[in-house]
C-alpha cells in the first residue's frame, strides 16, 4: 500500500472554470506512460515514432537567408498589390499587414510562407485569396454574431482551457449527429449546412483571438477531435468543406491534432498512410484509441482544464467562476492501493474535493478520521466500484471535530497503470 499524505494548506476559494491566462509554468509535469503492449504500440506507431512537434518561434533573426529573402519578397508583392489601400483593407485579426516593422504581421506572413514551403508566388496567391474570402465571408466580425447554435455550444466544437505550453485547446465531437433528428436540424439542406460552417468558423476565430501573434509567443491552437460514434458517411460533405476552409484560410494555426477514441481501423489506416506524410505533418498528430483518452490528454493538458467526459476535472457548470483551482496529479500502478490523506481539517470546517482516475475500473472510498482518540472513523463515501465511463467525483463534508480526510483508490484487481488527479478546498466555519 502506498500512502500519499497531503497537508491541508490555506487555499484560495475554489472556482472551476477555464483560465483566461495559461496555467503557471511551475505546474506538475505531465505523466509519461510506461511500456505499451505490442498491439497498442503497433496501432500508435506512426505517432510514437515521430518527433515531438516544436512550434516555430517566428523570430526573423532565426530564419535562413533564403527565408528572410522570401519574407521580404512577399511583403513587396503585397505592398504593390495593395498600393493605395487602407490598413483595414489589408489586415487580418486586426493586424495591418502593410505596416513596416510590425512583428505581428511577420508572424502571419510567415504562416502563409511555411504553408507553401516558402514559395513566394504560391504564398502570395494563398494570402490574396484568404483576404478576399475574409472580406466576403465577414470573418472579422463573426465572433460577435448570434448564429443560434446554443445546443451545439460546449458539445460539438468549443474552446476550453489551455495545454501545458499555453496553447488554447479546441475540442470537437460529432457523435451527437448519429441522431437523425439532430442531423436533419443542422445539415438538412444547403442553407443549414452553410450556417453550420459559419458557426464552425466562429468557434475557430474565438480560439485565434487568444493567440499572441508574437515571435516566441503562443501562435497556434491545439485541436482535440473525438471520433467516438462519429457518423462518417453522413458528415463527409460537411467535413470536407470544413477541412477545405481551414486549410485555405488558416495556415499553420494548429500546433497539434489529437484524435481520441480512435477505432482500431483508423489507427491501422493511419499507420499505412503515414509514410507518405511529411515528418512535420506527422509530428503534429497524436492518435489515441478508446480507453487511453485520459492517459493521452494528461501528457498535453492539465487535468483541471480537461472536460470531465475525457477524464478531467472541468465541468460545464464551472465556466463562469474564474480560473480553475490547479489539481495535483498522481499515478495508480497496477495491483496498488493509494491513500490520499488531507490533514489539518479543523472542527466545523467544510472540505470540498474533486477526484478522478483515468478509465477508473477500480474501487473508491472516502472517510474522515478524527484526531481525538476514541472517536469513530466516519465513512463519507462507502467503498464502491467505479465504472470506466464514470466522470470525476465531487463531494463535500463538514467535520464536527478536527481530523483528516482519506481518499482511497484501490487498483488491486488490475494490472494497468492509470493517471489520476485530485484537488480540494477547505472552508473554515464562519462561527469560529
Amino acid at each position: 500500500m502506498e500512502a500519499v499524505t497531503v497537508p491541508e494548506s490555506s487555499p484560495s476559494p475554489m472556482s472551476l472554470q477555464q483560465p483566461k491566462t495559461p496555467p503557471p509554468e511551475a505546474s506538475p509535469k505531465p505523466y509519461t506512460s510506461t511500456k505499451k503492449s505490442f498491439v497498442a504500440s503497433l496501432m500508435e506507431a506512426a505517432t510514437l515514432r515521430s518527433p515531438s512537434f516544436k512550434e516555430d518561434s517566428y523570430f526573423v533573426s532565426q530564419l535562413k537567408s533564403s527565408e528572410k529573402k522570401a519574407l521580404q519578397e512577399l511583403k513587396n508583392r503585397l505592398a504593390d498589390s495593395h498600393n493605395g489601400s487602407s490598413e483595414n483593407e489589408c489586415s487580418m485579426w486586426g493586424i495591418p499587414l502593410l505596416g513596416t516593422g510590425d512583428e505581428r504581421a511577420d508572424v502571419i506572413l510567415l504562416k502563409f510562407l511555411r504553408a507553401r514551403d516558402f514559395r513566394v508566388l504560391d504564398s502570395f496567391n494563398m494570402l490574396e485569396k484568404c483576404l478576399a474570402w475574409r472580406k466576403e465571408f465577414g470573418a472579422d466580425g463573426i465572433v460577435e454574431e448570434d448564429l443560434g447554435f446554443k445546443e451545439l455550444e460546449g458539445v460539438v466544437a468549443y474552446m476550453q482551457g489551455y495545454d501545458r505550453e499555453g496553447h488554447p485547446v479546441c475540442y470537437n465531437a460529432y457523435g451527437v449527429f448519429r441522431d437523425k433528428d439532430m442531423y436533419e436540424r443542422i445539415f438538412g439542406d444547403d442553407e443549414k449546412l452553410k450556417k453550420f460552417l459559419r458557426w464552425r468558423v466562429q468557434v475557430l476565430e474565438r480560439g485565434i483571438n487568444l493567440l499572441h501573434f508574437k515571435p516566441g509567443g503562443v501562435n497556434s491552437i491545439i485541436q482535440v477531435t473525438d471520433l467516438k460514434d462519429m457518423p462518417k458517411r453522413e458528415l463527409r460533405v460537411a467535413s470536407n468543406q470544413i477541412l477545405s476552409l481551414f486549410q485555405d484560410n488558416y495556415p499553420e494555426m494548429v500546433a497539434r491534432k489529437i484524435f481520441i477514441n480512435v477505432p482500431w481501423y483508423f489507427s491501422m489506416l493511419y499507420s499505412m498512410f503515414s509514410p507518405f506524410l511529411t515528418q512535420r505533418t506527422k509530428s503534429k498528430f497524436v492518435i489515441s484509441k478508446e480507453g487511453n483518452v485520459a492517459e493521452t490528454l494528461y501528457k498535453f493538458v492539465r487535468p483541471e482544464d480537461i472536460p470531465v467526459q475525457y477524464g478531467g476535472l472541468s465541468r460545464p457548470s464551472d465556466l463562469n467562476h474564474g480560473p480553475p483551482k490547479p489539481a495535483s496529479e498522481f499515478t495508480v500502478k497496477g495491483g496498488e492501493k493509494v491513500n490520499i490523506q488531507i490533514e489539518g481539517i479543523e472542527a466545523g470546517a467544510t472540505i470540498t474535493w474533486d477526484i478522478v482516475v483515468g478509465g477508473w475500473d477500480l474501487e473508491y472510498s472516502a472517510e474522515f478520521v478524527p484526531n481525538a482518540e476514541g472517536s469513530y472513523t466516519i465513512a463519507v463515501e462507502k467503498p464502491r466500484k467505479i465504472s470506466p465511463s464514470e466522470e470525476a467525483i465531487r463531494n463535500s463534508f463538514t467535520s464536527k471535530e478536527a481530523g483528516k480526510l482519506v481518499l482511497s483508490v484501490d487498483n488491486s484487481s488490475s494490472r494497468r497503470r492509470k493517471v489520476a488527479a485530485y484537488r480540494y478546498i477547505v472552508r473554515k466555519s464562519s462561527l469560529v
